[in-house]
């Protein structure tokens, strides 16, 4: 029987190659995620994709082995054939399984974890149809919706402001960029009742964008208030060393107060000196 460990070592070095493709976003690689939501979910879609590939290299790997040892080896052409099916496969699961970019209708649903997740993943999906001026916004605003669903997940589903939320990204967001979207592209440039579709855009992104962050310094305003109020507890029972100083010297003052506060004593000796008649 032939020996087949060098058309194996070809067969891995070309797998081995493939998978470090994939692992570098594949021979697609996708944009930048705004947030990290989003990001946590585009990972795990290329997990899926990278565990799909590696079966399928198995797969190969393990029939060209069978083929090998049944026909006393496979050659070059053999070779060249599973190196062609790997490549193949690292192709296709370069874009399989797709990435799911929600619809409008799903934004506003779900926990904060996923709400954000689906914004993030629809405002990148419509990234690539808005004006360079407004990309900087929309990067702004995965960050803020990241620190937004941070202050979410620990309040109560029935809190005032998850209603709001649920407006601000399932309505507002998503219906400010459809409306842009709808002007044809050739007008969006064009001056109409003092200014652009393009600027419109952008300063209707940055008003959401405050609004966004107001309602997180809001619910933020609790914590912080919470830890001050611990902080000067633990100021108060624990100390520090200028803390004990601060205490040792306002004891001393005090001390130094009471005994330089009183009348002095008399000399004795010096008394008897003076009183002592000579004979």
């Amino acid at each position: 029987m032939a020996d087949t460990t060098r058309e194996s070592d070809h067969i891995m070095r070309a797998a081995g190659q493939s998978l470090a493709t994939q692992r570098t976003g594949g021979t697609h690689r996708p944009a930048r995620s705004i947030g990290k939501g989003s990001a946590d979910a585009k990972l795990k879609t290329w997990v899926k994709r990278g565990g799909y590939f590696a079966l399928a290299v198995f797969a190969i790997v393990t029939a060209a082995s069978i083929i090998g040892v049944v026909l006393n080896g496979i050659g070059f052409v053999g070779v060249m054939a599973v190196a062609l099916a790997i490549m193949c496969a690292a192709i296709f699961f370069s874009s399989f399984p797709k990435v799911k970019i929600p619809k409008r209708a799903d934004l506003g649903q779900g926990n904060p974890k996923q709400m954000v997740a689906r914004t993030e993943l629809w405002l990148e999906s419509q990234r690539s149809a808005l004006p360079a001026s407004a990309q900087p916004v929309i990067e702004r605003l995965g960050e803020q919706l990241d620190a937004l669903g941070a202050q979410l997940e620990t309040m109560d589903t029935n809190h005032s402001a998850m209603a709001e939320v649920r407006e601000l990204v399932g309505e507002y967001i998503p219906e400010t960029i459809e409306n842009y979207r709808k002007v044809p592209q050739h007008l969006r440039g064009e001056q109409h009742a003092g200014g652009t579709a393009d600027d419109r855009l952008v300063q209707s992104l940055e008003r959401l964008s405050g609004e966004v962050d107001r309602v997180t310094r809001r619910l933020a305003e609790g914590a912080l208030d919470d830890l001050a109020v611990k902080s000067r507890y633990l100021e108060y029972r624990y100390g520090g060393d200028e803390l004990v100083a601060d205490l040792q010297g306002d004891h001393n003052a005090r001390l130094g107060d009471e005994q330089g506060s009183g009348v002095p004593l008399p000399d004795l000796a010096t008394t008897r000196e003076t009183t002592k008649q000579p004979r």
